[in-house]
Order: C-alpha cells, then structure tokens, then sequence
C-alpha cells in the first residue's frame, strides 16, 4: 500500500536576518532525531527564508509615491505598505474593498509571475512592528541552497519546496503553495499516459509541487513556529532544474483577462 508520512519538526528558532538556515534547520532535524534519507522533501515556510536573507522592510525608511498615496486613500491600507506592494508588483490585476471591511486588498502579479494578494508582502508572524517582509529574490537558488548543505551534512539526496499561503480564484480560504523548488517537478506530464481503463490522457498533468506544498500545511499550524516539515515515503523523480515558476500558466492562456 502506498503511503507517506509528513512530520513537522520542532525547535526551529526564530530566524533572524544573516542567520545561517541551512544549519539552523539541520540542527532541528539532528535533535528531533529525523534525519533525511534519499528521496525525503523538506518543505521550508518561506517566512523563515525570507527572515534569513533580510527581506524584512521597515516603514520608517518607505517614502510612499503619489500612486501608493492614492490606493491607500481608496483601499484604507497604510500608503507604506502600499509602496512596498508595488515594489514588488509587474502589475495590478484587481483591486477592491468589500462594504465593512477595514482594509481593501490589491490582487497583483508578482515579480517572479505568481499571482496574489497584495504581492505576497505579509505582515503577520515577523516577529516586528512597522514592517513586511517580502518574498526571497530568487526562492529557487534558495532551495538549491538549502538542498545541498542539506546534502552534505546528512549524506542524502533531498528534495526542497518553498511554501507560501495563497487564495485561489473562485474557492474561499487559503492553501499552502510552491514558490521556490529544489529537485521536485513543478508537474508530472501525464499527457500520452493511459487511465484505468485504457484511456489515453489528453490534459491530465498533476500539480505535484503544490500538492506536496498544500498536504505540508495539515501538519502547521500559524501559531506553532513549525516552519519545517519532512515528507517521506513519496515516489518521485528528480528534475534537476525545476522552478516553481514553471506552474504558472501562460498568460496567453491567460481566458478572464
């Protein structure tokens, strides 16, 4: 029978910006006793990652434009943290503020392409006032990172996803999704494969990133400092040069623009 274990692993400290993670998240691990084996995911919050590389902005040093000062009358939001929104935005998909509501939300397209509430700037869980943090630079060469030292210390072949929270058009809530991969496949191609009957598959390709992604979140809870989980006992193949970009659609495919 098929089946895989996730274990979110405790002890991990809070982070701080220079700190190094790789060693950080080792140590958790040779405490708890959950030590990586070839094929393991270690699936990372990017909070932390973000933490480490200092990706934290304080408003003090925030000079809002005159397009900040704008969508912040009209959304009720703190015009700093506008600014720091569309710093990190390409573009501006929707924009809105729901009767009663204390704060509006701008729906952008990222910098590295995802799509997302307020350009995935966050000001919950950062351990500081007056501040958001902001998505890593390049969250792939971060989990490459990662994944290597990881390697090394513990003598196994792993892979690393990088987790963020998103909604998701026309379903309420939020999931846990990749933003930043080291080894996993965005996706697994079924096109050309059968079914269970002998069907050829014409569309089917599963979201493997953000299936392992999404399952890492029943095991975390927001107020629980446990940023780290370790999958096992998943059957999958290595792609040496996946990118978690590499799940989003093409815009051209883009049907409610």
């Amino acid at each position: 029978m098929n089946s895989v274990t996730l274990t979110a692993v405790p002890g991990v400290p809070d982070i701080q910006p220079g700190d190094d993670l790789a060693a950080i998240l080792g140590d958790a691990l040779d405490r708890a006793g959950l030590w990586p084996a070839d094929g393991d995911i270690l699936c990372v919050a990017q909070k932390i990652v973000s933490k480490a590389e200092g990706c934290l902005i304080a408003y003090d040093g925030v000079t809002p434009s005159d397009q900040a000062v704008e969508l912040a009358r009209e959304l009720g939001k703190d015009p700093r943290k506008v600014q720091v929104v569309l710093d990190e935005t390409r573009r501006i998909v929707r924009k809105f503020r729901s009767p009663g509501a204390r704060e509006g939300t701008i729906i952008c397209e990222h910098r590295l392409g995802f799509v997302s509430a307020n350009a995935a700037v966050d000001e919950s869980n950062i351990g500081a006032e007056g501040a958001a943090l902001i998505l890593p630079r390049d969250p792939d060469a971060s989990c490459r990172a990662l994944a290597l030292r990881l390697a090394q210390r513990f003598g196994a072949s792993v892979g690393v996803v990088m987790t963020d929270t998103f909604g998701r058009p026309w379903r309420m809530g939020q999931v846990n999704v990749a933003i930043g991969l080291a080894g996993v496949p965005a996706t697994i191609r079924e096109q050309g494969n059968t079914d269970a009957w002998g069907r050829v598959l014409q569309v089917t390709e599963p979201a493997l990133a953000d299936e392992i992604a999404a399952a890492s979140g029943l095991v975390v809870r927001k107020n629980a400092r446990t940023p780290l989980v370790l999958l096992r006992g998943l059957d999958w193949t290595p792609a040496a040069d996946s990118r978690a970009t590499d799940i989003i659609r093409k815009q051209q495919e883009d049907m409610f623009r």
